[in-house]
């Protein structure tokens, strides 16, 4: 390979890691506002126009704050867990099949799920390191249940695979010309939505964040810098699940303006069931995984793969 083509392939991906942290900026600012309107208020409204510049001021904050150290905490880890976690979520973004990154995955569902089971490490050293009470339970809480919701997430992304029969996110595009996989597979992409939210740690399943018990969760001793890693890991992930679930289900990926709607709509989701939902009960998240996601998941890829040795 040319010297050209590495610069071309290091310049695509500089341009997409830009391009996902100004989405995760404004993805922040649209949030607060979503809220807001839910609670009837307005919003972050001064700053710019209509608020528009909040997230550039909030960032400035955070970045140039004093950032504090617990004097018992296994400082390397506690310092470098934050920023593994959001260089996970960023080197996620390459296998999306774009036009012109030049990177052509071909296992590109395999290494997603690579990253996915990768981001737990860094939740439970950010937790372990801090050597607070809260943040353990917080880490503790946070591993459980996203170990518990990768297992349905595996068995509802097999479903899809073998209707298509490739790794590569590419074919989702040409197998939905005609009729998306939402409409084939209705329960099972429900589920999906529900475990995205459960594995971004999102409402109703933010138990490491239960602020009555657990103060803050695992990022409970982490501040400036580190804690605004860890929140741009969070919106990162929620923005890249939302684009998942679009290739998956809603038609592929494709470069039109209808993609990105789609893609918005699918966000939108998110942050109306924070608005809108109560946090569920430990012990009832962990039923919703183990005796209701799992069994429809496996009834359902027995399913798929009977229509697909009759097709």
């Amino acid at each position: 390979m040319l010297m050209k083509d590495f610069f071309m392939i290091l310049l695509g991906s500089l341009l997409l890691i830009i391009g996902v942290l100004i989405g995760v900026a404004f993805l922040t600012l649209f949030e607060r506002k979503i809220l807001g309107y839910i609670q009837i208020r307005k919003g972050p409204n001064k700053l710019g126009l209509m608020g528009i510049l909040q997230p550039f001021s909030d960032a400035i904050k955070l970045f140039t704050k004093e950032q504090t150290y617990p004097m018992f905490s296994n400082y390397l880890s506690y310092y470098f867990s934050p920023i593994l976690s959001f260089l996970l979520s960023l080197i996620i973004w390459i296998m999306i099949p774009y036009y012109f990154n030049m990177i052509s995955f071909n296992l590109g569902v395999l290494f997603f799920f690579s990253c996915l089971s990768l981001g737990v490490y860094t939740v439970m050293v950010a937790g372990w390191s801090s050597n607070s009470n809260y943040a353990l339970l917080g880490g503790l809480r946070a591993v459980a249940q996203t170990i518990s919701y990768e297992v349905s997430l595996v068995l509802i992304m097999m479903s899809s695979i073998i209707m298509v029969m490739d790794f590569n996110l590419m074919k989702f595009f040409y197998y939905q010309n005609l009729i998306w996989f939402i409409f084939l597979m209705l329960p099972i992409s429900i589920c999906w939505a529900s475990s995205s939210l459960a594995e971004t740690n999102r409402t109703p399943f933010d138990f490491a964040e239960g602020e009555s018990e657990l103060v803050s969760g695992f990022n409970v001793e982490y501040s400036s810098g580190g804690f605004a890693l860890i929140f741009m890991a969070e919106y990162s992930s929620i923005l890249f699940m939302s684009l998942f679930f679009c290739l998956l289900f809603l038609g592929g990926y494709d470069m039109s303006v209808f993609f990105y709607l789609k893609l918005g709509l699918v966000f939108f989701l998110f942050m109306w069931v924070r608005g809108t939902l109560p946090r569920y009960r430990y012990d009832k998240l962990m039923y919703l995984a183990w005796k209701s996601y799992l069994p429809i998941s496996l009834n359902f890829l027995m399913f798929f793969i009977g229509l697909k040795i009759i097709m």
